[in-house]
């Protein structure tokens, strides 16, 4: 199987699909030729030298049996691509169905790295959970940043200065990630998410559990279930009690395929001390803040909301290390020996599959 990594083309994006490191191993592997586009890792500090030296040749990647990529094609892209040749990344199946149909007409074999199940037999190429790692940690570093104190306690001959208190809202991968981070950093830190069974989790980071008496159900694939309208009214007035004892607020909550929900309305901000900071990890969807701008910086009642999307893309080389692996444990799925074999029986390659699945797979 040839192989082809493009050069992202989103605006900001400076991820590669796979690094050095990976295509070394495939191309040691019997079967598997991988070819790079000119400059496809420069953002992500990869030269083109590293990945002749690692096996792969210069030239063009949509001439190949299979294109692996960082974000969904562009419409020239699209145009790029042949019948029979199959295309790996972050495809949006949920919010761009226009997109999809477009790779299914193209006669085109899709596999939405976002839609590969949630199971232990498939954790190495679960993406969004090595994106979300990236992402909480460089939440926790933001806040830091926009904070204008301290986050340890610091003992000086000018006297003692205390801690800043960070909460995390949402535990899942990335919430856990911004609370260790926060933790190394000396913060003070508190986390709370709607689905209780967590709450163990957060307190073996070291940090605090926030209760506030507002709990929901774990939704299938270990997401949390949206909050009804009476639960997010429960929540919403729950926070603007407490959350003006924080200094940083990170925000995490996501609803896959659809907007996020607003869990921190003006009025709270509104209550926050002067200076405070809130990373709103959501941007990408709306936020969960309702004064968040995405893709900004603003300052709003004295708060600092940082909006900036597309966290993963700014730490692009451990970025693109994990998310790599991930493609190539896909790549070695899909195709052992590098020989393409899709069993539509597989619940991995049929869930992944958003176009060009054979009729009779799984849904």
């Amino acid at each position: 199987m040839r192989v082809g990594i493009p050069r992202e083309t989103t605006e900001g994006e400076r991820r590669v699909a796979l690094v050095p490191e990976t295509v070394g191993k495939l191309a040691a592997a019997q079967g598997f030729e991988l070819v790079v586009e000119l400059g496809a890792g420069d953002a992500a500090s990869f030269p083109d030298d590293a990945y002749v030296e690692a096996g792969a040749t210069v030239g063009d990647p949509w001439e190949t049996d299979c294109v692996v990529k960082v974000r969904k094609p562009s419409a020239e892209e699209r145009g790029r691509l042949h019948s029979s040749q199959v295309l790996i990344g972050f495809l949006e199946p949920l919010s761009d169905q226009a997109g999809v149909e477009a790779l299914a007409a193209a006669g085109v074999t899709a596999f939405a790295l976002e839609s590969v199940p949630r199971i232990t037999r498939a954790q190495a190429m679960d993406a969004l959970s090595s994106q979300a790692t990236v992402g909480g940690y460089k939440a926790a570093l933001l806040a830091a940043e926009h904070l204008p104190r301290f986050f340890p306690m610091l003992m000086t001959a000018a006297g003692t200065v205390p801690p800043a208190k960070v909460l995390v809202i949402g535990a899942g991968v990335a919430g856990l990630q911004a609370i260790a981070t926060a933790r190394r950093l000396g913060a003070v830190t508190t986390g709370f998410d709607v689905r209780p069974a967590v709450r163990e989790q957060i307190e073996s980071l070291g940090a605090k559990w926030l209760d506030l008496g507002v709990t929901g159900a774990e939704a299938e694939g270990g997401y949390a279930r949206e909050l009804t309208a009476e639960e997010m009214q429960a929540q919403q007035q729950a926070l603007e009690g407490r959350i003006a004892d924080f200094d940083a607020v990170i925000t995490t909550a996501a609803v896959p395929g659809r907007p996020a929900p607003t869990i921190i309305p003006a009025a709270t901000v509104a209550a926050m001390r002067p200076g405070s900071v809130i990373v709103d990890l959501a941007a990408d969807t709306g936020g969960n803040c309702e004064l968040t701008e995405p893709g900004e910086i603003v300052v709003r009642e004295g708060v600092t909301l940082v909006g900036t999307t597309n966290l993963p893309s700014t730490m692009p080389y451990h970025a693109s290390m994990l998310y790599s692996r991930n493609v190539q444990a896909l790549l070695l799925h899909l195709a052992p020996e590098g020989e393409l074999t899709l069993d539509w029986s597989d619940e991995i390659t049929s869930g992944a599959c958003v176009a060009g699945k054979k009729e009779g797979a799984p849904a």
